[in-house]
This record gives C-alpha cells, structure tokens and sequence, in this order.
C-alpha cells in the first residue's frame, strides 16, 4: 500500500517538475530525469501534462486580473491633491479621475499573437469583437492558426479570461488611493508623445495588484502608457508577470492599443502575448467578415 502511494506521488511530482522525455521505446516514454516510464500512447507525454499542469489552473486566473486591473481608472487626484506637483501634472491627473473610463468600441479588431519561446511555439489570432449590451465580449473568428498548445492553452484561455475579468469587483484591483501610493516621476517628451508619469506603488502586497508606471497626455489626461508586474504570484506555478499597454491617440482619443504580457511560469517557462486592438467601422466589418466565409480560419 505504501509503495503504491509513494509511486503515485513520485508520478505527480514528475509529471509537475520534469518536462523532458525521452522518445518513445517499446511503448514507453522515459523521463529524462527520474526515469519514470509512462505509456506511449495511453497518456500523454509528461511534457505535454507539464504544460497544462502549468498554464490552465493559473493562466486565466492570471490574465483575468492584469485585464481587470488595467480596466479600471485610477482615482488619484485626492491622493496628491497636498504633495508638491507641477500644476500642469496634477491638471493632467485630475482629467484622468474625472473620466469614468474610456467605454469599450463597439466592434473592434483583435489581433493576438502569442508565444512559448522554450518550446519554440508560437500561434496567432484575428477576430472581431463585438460588445452585445448584456454580455460579455462575442468574437467572430477570422483567422486562428499556429501549434495546437499555443492556441488551446494560451490564446483561448485569455479570451476566457476577459469574461472572467468582468466579474473581479473594481474595487480589488482599481489603481485608487485605496490600493496605491503615487508618486511623481516627472515628464517625457519622446517625439510621438508628451506625458507625465507616475511610480504607482501597492499599499499592500495583493493578487490583482502591480508595481509600475502610468503615464498621462500632458494636454488630455488620457493614459498613453500601463507598465508594471504583479506584486504577488496568484499561483505556485508562476513566478512573475509582466505587462505593458500603450495607446495610441488621435484627437486626444484612444485610436489603437498594445498590449505586450510575459507570464514566467516554472514548469515550461516564459509565455508571451501580444494583443494589438482598434475599433472598426462598419466597411472594415464587413470586408474582415467575409474573410472569415471564405476560409480564412485555420
């Protein structure tokens, strides 16, 4: 009886610790490590149980609270209202609180390029997406292409993730005087862009919360620049996530986002995400639509 948990147990922490295999001999995968011996084609390769021991319990968990907490305004104005700021900044930084946030584009292109670099892995998808007034995001597939692994356990898990992110209250994760300190960095004039930043700062080290920068348009408040990482790891089997979201104005309005997000994990390494969004009109709608009939997914 002993011998049989322990030989489950070593299993599990196999299939968890070890993602190298040897090639399949007899009917048996070796692992590289341990030596365990697992069924060729009975189960899956240990490698293939690593990778979704690593992504599919925490990478929805973990995309659902970077989208909410960059879904959110920040309500900093009362926080530095007394601190010593340039005018200017603080103008800035009260333009930003007074909006409720920017409302989602009716219908929008998606376009999600993701990656495994350690595996050499890589996938892609083009959508549209459309907001319906009573649910969450519908997606109208254009193209879906790439490794298998890539599109079932990163791309679609993030699109799982954004209805999650719905439901995290505003409240947990909100970049507010509540959850964070501000403090004023200074103004960068890069060409393209004049902003002010802000170090933002946890108050207490929470899942959902990130350590990182907001930058401001100096003329209208709007957020040109996200960056940050979260404080802490909502799961043993991340090690630390990154994000960067950058905006693209014209007219002081929101024209295109980019969205860059690197997840570290144990078990397969780093898994990468670019997302790249802007709104469409209806021509641009119908032209990627009928894409989409003539079989442009994959």
């Amino acid at each position: 009886m002993f011998r049989q948990v322990r030989s489950k147990m070593g299993m599990v922490w196999c299939t968890l610790a070890h993602d190298s295999v040897m090639w399949p001999v007899h009917g048996h995968y070796e692992c590289r490590e341990c030596g365990r011996l697992y069924p060729a084609f009975a189960e899956e390769p240990a490698a293939k149980s690593a990778i979704r021991a690593a992504l599919q319990p925490a990478l929805p968990f973990v995309l659902a609270l970077v989208l909410a907490t960059f879904a959110h305004p920040a309500l900093a104005a009362e926080s530095l209202a007394g601190r010593h700021l340039p005018a200017e900044a603080q103008a800035a930084l009260e333009r930003y609180t007074a909006e409720p946030g920017a409302a989602p584009w009716e219908m929008e292109s998606i376009e999600i390029h993701a990656s495994l670099p350690g595996l050499e892995k890589t996938g892609e998808l083009q959508a549209i997406r459309r907001l319906p007034p009573r649910a969450g995001s519908r997606y109208q597939v254009i193209q879906l292409a790439g490794d298998r692994t890539v599109k079932d356990q990163v791309i679609v898990r993030y699109l799982h993730a954004e209805e999650r992110a719905a439901d995290i209250p505003a409240a947990d994760v909100a970049i507010t005087p509540a959850n964070y300190k501000f403090v004023y960095k200074g103004a960068v004039d890069d060409g393209e862009r004049q902003a002010y930043i802000f170090e933002i700062t946890p108050r207490r080290k929470r899942d959902g919360l990130i350590k990182g920068e907001l930058w401001l348009d100096q003329q209208t408040g709007v957020p040109v620049r996200q960056s940050g990482r979260l404080v802490k790891s909502p799961s043993v089997f991340i090690k630390r996530v990154a994000v960067t979201q950058e905006n693209t104005l014209r007219d002081g309005v929101v024209a295109s986002r980019l969205t860059h997000i690197r997840v570290d994990t144990r078990l397969v390494g780093r898994a990468e995400l670019v997302i790249e969004e802007r709104p469409l009109g209806p021509v641009e709608t119908v032209q990627l639509a009928g894409r989409a009939h003539e079989g442009g997914q994959q």
